[in-house]
């Protein structure tokens, strides 16, 4: 089979506020693309460009501008929401297909856009589930301050409420802010069941390390006490977080690097193995991997780089992915994924304490929500590990 060569785009933040967790995106997208560029039996090879918008939200559209000059029509790209919003107009108007492989608020859908990361069904409702059973009913939500925070508390606030709970309060920072002594005294005062952190970051990363302190210097025991969970926290993030309060937090994932089967480890060790000075492994870099993996899969099946060929070849394709297997799912073009809950450990990984038993359609309006006592087949069924 001849071998045609595809330019693409990836468009990660290496650098700047959040530029861990696009840094392990990247190596994710990069490790794909060799893994592609090796197999002459694909037909396939990718001819990356790569842009650091260094975390700073007014950079990204003009690198997407000087990408489709040059001629790209797929790019890999954002992690946050506000990059995403700022660039779909742009690949709409020029029918372009931007490849986003992060988790995400949902309530989104565009043509020009395939998500390989988890929607809300995938994270906020296995999470609100595992909260309430466990810990109570009682929230305090903290955020930065722009879509992702919004959204995930909003989907929080309305998933606790239908359960007889009650968001006590939400705060929302800047990006990058680092100071939270003033809201860590208002969750004493407000005394919650459990804090839900939507911060990214370098805010998440301090917000992290000075509540635990604050415990500490009340004889309080974070970890039971005061459980603090997340829809997007990682493992290149506990190693930011630090050894003195990395432990004992909870994050709601599709992805862990502590998922034991053969493909997992087969793929933690090629990363390590590329990238020696990390960051480390993470659902990020999974999502990253999984949708160059698709995007080349999709440009052989299509013969071609033409975008209506490309989304007809990549409807229902699938794919066993370090998670389990992933298929896209026609209707929305977001992915079936498997749902997880982890707790984080002293080493830096995690405990995967319940997971789904298959992976789960993806529900980005969660159009199939209900009430607590009705039963929804979309909502992800968790089962102990």
């Amino acid at each position: 089979m001849a071998t045609v060569r595809y330019p693409i785009g990836i468009l990660f933040s290496a650098t700047g506020s959040y530029g861990t967790v696009g840094r392990t995106m990247l190596n994710g997208a990069l490790m794909a693309c060799d893994e592609v560029n090796r197999d002459r039996s694909s037909g396939v090879e990718l001819v990356p460009t790569i842009v650091d918008p260094a975390s700073v939200l007014s950079a990204y559209a003009p690198a997407v501008e000087a990408m489709l000059d040059a001629g790209i029509r797929h790019v890999v790209g954002c992690y946050t929401s506000s990059s995403r919003k700022d660039v779909i107009p742009i690949f709409e108007k020029r029918d372009a297909l931007l490849w986003y492989p992060a988790h995400y608020e949902g309530f989104e859908s565009s043509a020009n856009v395939v998500y390989t990361g988890t929607a809300p069904n995938h994270h906020m409702s296995p999470l609100v589930d595992y909260l309430v059973s466990r810990f109570g009913r009682k929230a305090f939500c903290v955020g930065s301050n722009y879509i992702w925070g919004w959204e995930s508390n909003r989907v929080l606030r309305e998933d606790v409420t239908q359960r007889g709970g009650k968001v006590l309060a939400e705060r929302y920072f800047a990006v990058g802010e680092t100071d939270f002594s003033a809201i860590i005294e208002a969750i004493f005062e407000a005394n919650p069941d459990f804090v839900f952190n939507a911060l990214i970051g370098q805010s998440a990363y301090a917000f992290f390390r000075q509540f635990r302190q604050a415990c500490l210097s009340r004889g309080i025991d974070q970890k039971t006490r005061f459980p603090i969970a997340s829809c997007n926290l990682s493992e290149p993030e506990l190693a930011e977080i630090g050894p003195g309060a990395v432990d004992g937090h909870l994050s709601s994932s599709v992805y862990f690097a502590t998922i034991a089967t053969p493909v997992n480890r087969a793929f933690v060790a090629g990363y390590q193995r590329s990238f020696p000075d990390g960051p480390t492994v993470s659902a990020e870099a999974e999502a990253a991997y999984i949708a160059v993996r698709f995007l080349a899969k999709a440009l052989r099946d299509a013969g071609g780089g033409d975008l209506a060929a490309v989304k007809a070849a990549l409807a229902g394709q699938s794919l066993e992915a370090p998670q389990g297997r992933v298929t896209i799912d026609p209707e929305t073009m977001h992915c079936y994924l498997t749902p997880r809950i982890g707790r984080s450990r002293a080493d830096g990984q995690f405990d995967i304490l319940v997971e789904a038993e298959r992976p789960v359609r993806p529900d980005p309006y969660l159009v199939h929500a209900a009430a607590p006592l009705e039963v929804v087949a979309q909502r992800p069924m968790l089962r102990v590990v």
